[in-house]
């Protein structure tokens, strides 16, 4: 397996910010990534000739340069990010799969792979994403690291404090798998490493204050302010929605806990209602479809949902005051059939004259989540910017 270039390791400051300055909004000119930063012209050859002379950064051609830009009849030419000079994999362990996919430095997903997890034995597991891990590098050989989500508190980007899924307590995941692959390795919350992800590439480019909400076998919450990460791994973002309460008159999970964010929003709870109510085991598209068609039942446990959704939302509007939210995984369904119902309970907790909440939903499969692994191995590995 290849082993990334270690005249990348490490950045200075000035070239870490010039990196992710093009990574993130390139191709630019000179002049302009020199306004972004506040730099002199000196200053920013300084720090992009070792970018170039590694193989980060290119000068491109000078198609579509603007002609503010050309300097004594020659144009300025713009400075690139090498996209597939290295590789990334990202995986995401959930209960029953594994989840991987390949991308390019942009997060550009080149390959896709999955796997049930039969055992949820450490080693074993370890096992099963270096046999994947084998399959994407004989594939794409520039392989330069990886990066894991996985839903459990995380620890210094390497140890799994406490998944509730897997029943892990204490696994230095990234140090063995690396010791398995030969691979730099980074491990994070899934939540967290699905943020990173929105927050450079998706949703919350170029935001200063940014939320992240996931609904789907749980529920996940993230938040940016200042253009970083401000809620610790180490909490195990997806385990806050168990004490996030909602309606303390309202339903039981199969956990016995009444009226949470959990009891009311995640698909095993609404799965668990309509059972309890019908006898029928059904799917989560099964039970959308019914409310859809306006079938009693599930229409009453869909509509509960989605105004315990609104309330969230405007909760997180009230006191963090993104500007977007975004509603991520697979159980964003909810608001395409009861999307009224939210928007209801929204206006209802916020001030009239409030400022209209910017939400944005996305069906995220768990290939998404293993994307947001792998760009939290960029950011790790290649630029050194990411949170511990």
């Amino acid at each position: 397996m290849t082993t990334p270039d270690a005249s990348w390791l490490p950045l200075s400051p000035g070239e870490r910010a010039v990196a992710i300055e093009v990574l993130v909004h390139g191709p630019l000119s000179r002049a302009e990534l020199a306004r972004r930063l506040d730099l002199s012209a000196g200053s920013l050859t300084r720090l992009t000739k070792p970018l170039i002379e590694s193989g980060l950064l290119v000068e491109r051609g000078t198609e579509g340069a603007a002609s503010a830009e050309v300097r004594q009849g020659r144009p300025s030419q713009p400075l690139d990010m090498v996209a597939e000079s290295r590789l990334f994999i990202g995986f995401k362990i959930t209960e029953d799969m594994v989840y991987g996919v390949v991308t390019t430095l942009r997060s550009d997903i080149l390959a896709r792979a999955e796997r049930p997890l039969t055992t949820h034995e450490p080693a074993s597991v370890i096992d099963l994403l270096r046999e994947m891990t084998r399959e994407f590098t004989r594939a794409h050989p520039r392989t330069a690291g990886i990066g894991i989500g996985v839903g459990a508190g995380v620890r210094d980007r390497s140890v799994v404090i406490r998944s509730p899924f897997l029943d892990w307590d204490e696994v230095p995941l990234a140090e063995l798998v690396q010791e398995r692959t030969g691979l730099p390795t980074v491990v994070e919350n899934d939540v967290a490493a699905l943020v990173e992800a929105e927050c450079w590439f998706g949703a919350g480019r170029g935001l200063d204050r940014f939320a992240v909400l996931t609904i789907g076998a749980g529920l996940g919450y993230g938040l940016v302010s200042g253009g970083r990460r401000v809620v610790s791994s180490e909490d195990g973002l997806s385990g806050r929605g168990r004490h996030w309460m909602v309606d303390p008159h309202g339903p039981l999970t199969p956990y016995g806990e009444r009226g949470s964010a959990v009891s009311l929003l995640t698909i095993p709870s609404i799965r668990y209602q309509l059972q309890a109510a019908t006898g029928r085991e059904m799917t989560y598209e099964e039970i959308l479809g019914l409310a859809a068609d306006g079938e009693p039942m599930a229409a009453r446990v869909v509509d509960e949902a989605a105004r315990a959704l609104g309330t969230i939302v405007s909760q997180i509007a009230n006191l963090a005051m993104p500007q977007k939210i975004l509603l991520a995984s697979e159980g964003v369904g909810l608001v395409d059939v009861a999307g009224a119902a939210v928007e209801k309970a929204i206006l209802a907790n916020r001030h009239p004259r409030a400022e209209k909440v910017n939400l944005e939903t996305k069906v995220s499969d768990f290939h998404d989540w293993a994307r947001g692994a792998a760009v939290l191995a960029i950011q790790v590995l290649v630029l050194g910017s990411a949170q511990a």
